[in-house]
């Protein structure tokens, strides 16, 4: 039930307004000038999934936040009931975040864990608003060289960070609130095009399943108790996105890190 006051007629009113136009037009600025770029990072994370990759997300304050939350949307589900879809966020364990912080610095408590978990193949989506943020930086050099593929989500100031990352998803913006509004409409996106895309149809998902379980049924008259990985079956049909070009953002580099 609403409150008629003076208050929501009155300045706060005012302000409301004016912070909403402020949102609603940095997303319409993504809408114009990221598109494309969030199709190619969607493509990216589908086929690092076909091929049994994992899709991981690292990010600071806000930015963890949003990488957990979009971790989550994979491996449970965006719009549909479906597979789990292979997703971590390494900012959940905090007995990792705070031994590493503690015994090798704060820098090192995501691309220490990737160092131990990433595969070539695998995807970081590495978030940093201003694209300073050291952890995130170090993160990604430890991504590009364990052969990894490289979703980056900055803010207009993250122009060389997004030089370093294969997709760049930049929004459009100076202000931290907005650059998290456009990361986690960004985000939600690409969810929602790898979800429609690997699972359009009840056979699709029923496909997608099979595969994983005879990804890892052990193998006939094998030596011991370790599964190995079967034949990969044919790939169920799924919709089919244009793999544009990651294109670079042009800006200055950020003034504080998140």
């Amino acid at each position: 039930m609403r409150r008629t006051s003076k208050t929501t007629r009155g300045p706060l009113e005012r302000m409301a307004r004016a912070s909403l136009s402020e949102s609603a037009g940095c997303l319409r600025r993504i809408e114009h000038t990221c598109a494309g770029d969030v199709a190619a990072a969607a493509e990216a994370a589908i086929t690092c999934i076909e091929n049994g990759g994992t899709i991981y997300f690292c990010g600071n304050g806000g930015s963890a936040a949003d990488a957990q939350h979009m971790a989550c949307e994979l491996s449970g589900r965006y719009l549909m009931d479906r597979p789990s879809l292979p997703a971590v966020a390494l900012t959940t364990n905090t007995s990792s975040l705070t031994a590493i912080g503690n015994d090798f610095g704060y820098a090192q408590v995501f691309s220490r864990q990737l160092e131990g978990l990433g595969r070539r193949g695998d995807v970081l989506v590495a978030l940093t608003t201003s694209g300073a943020s050291q952890s995130v930086i170090r993160a990604v050099e430890v991504a590009r060289r364990q052969g990894m593929v490289v979703i980056g989500m900055t803010g207009a100031r993250g122009t060389h960070f997004a030089e370093r990352c294969d997709f760049a998803l930049v929004a459009p913006s100076f202000t931290t609130p907005r650059i998290q509004e456009g990361h986690i409409a960004m985000g939600h996106t690409l969810c929602e095009l790898v979800e429609r895309a690997m699972f359009t149809s009840a056979a699709a998902a029923a496909t997608r399943a099979r595969a994983r379980t005879q990804r890892m049924r052990p193998v006939a008259g094998a030596r011991g108790s370790a599964a190995k990985p079967a034949a990969k079956p044919a790939a169920a049909p799924r919709l089919v996105i244009a793999r544009p070009r990651a294109r670079k953002s042009k800006g200055a580099t950020g003034r504080r890190a998140r």
